[in-house]
C-alpha cells in the first residue's frame, strides 16, 4: 500500500479490525519512510448480477443508487445509518444468492420495499408511491390499509 503522504511503497500494518457484519476489515497503517499514520479499507470486490429494467434494457447494480434511493425515502426520518448499510449489505446478499447473471429491477424493488418496511413505515409508503407510481389518494389510502392490516 503506498503512503498517501510521500508515496513510499514502504508502510506496515499497525492494526486491523473487522467493520459492519465483517465484510470490510479497516487496517491502521504506517509508513516507513515518513512515519505518516493513515487508515484503508479492505472490502470483497463482487461481481452482481445486472439488472434488467422494466424496457427490457440492462444496467450494472449500484449500490451508490440503492443508497441513494433508500435515503430518499428515509429522509427525516428516525433511522440510524448503520441500519440502512444493514438494509444494504441484506439486499446485497440476496442478489448474490439468486447465482443468477441477470435479475429483474422489479425483484430488487420489491426487496428494497422489505427493507423499508421494517425500517420505517412513512419510509415504505413514500418509496411505494413512487416505485408502484401511486396515481391518487385512493392508491396511498389502500397501501396504509394493507400496513394497518399488519
Amino acid at each position: 500500500m503506498r503512503c498517501p503522504f510521500c508515496q513510499s511503497d514502504d508502510t506496515k500494518v499497525l492494526d486491523t479490525r473487522l467493520l459492519d457484519d465483517g465484510s470490510q476489515v479497516r487496517r491502521r497503517r504506517e509508513c516507513v519512510a515518513c512515519g505518516e499514520r493513515h487508515s484503508t479499507r479492505e472490502a470483497v470486490d463482487l461481481n452482481l448480477p445486472r439488472l434488467i429494467k422494466s424496457d427490457e434494457s440492462r444496467q450494472t447494480f449500484s449500490e451508490d443508487k440503492l443508497r441513494s434511493g433508500l435515503l430518499k425515502a428515509l429522509e427525516k426520518r428516525p433511522v440510524s445509518i448503520s441500519k440502512i448499510e444493514t438494509a444494504i449489505q441484506k439486499i446485497q446478499r440476496k442478489l448474490m444468492a439468486q447465482n443468477e447473471r441477470e435479475v429483474s429491477s422489479s425483484v430488487l424493488g420489491e426487496w428494497v420495499m422489505e427493507e423499508l418496511h421494517e425500517l420505517d413505515e412513512v419510509a415504505y409508503i413514500r418509496f411505494a408511491s413512487v416505485y408502484r407510481q401511486f396515481q391518487d389518494i385512493e392508491a396511498f389510502k389502500s397501501e396504509i390499509d394493507k400496513l394497518m392490516k399488519k
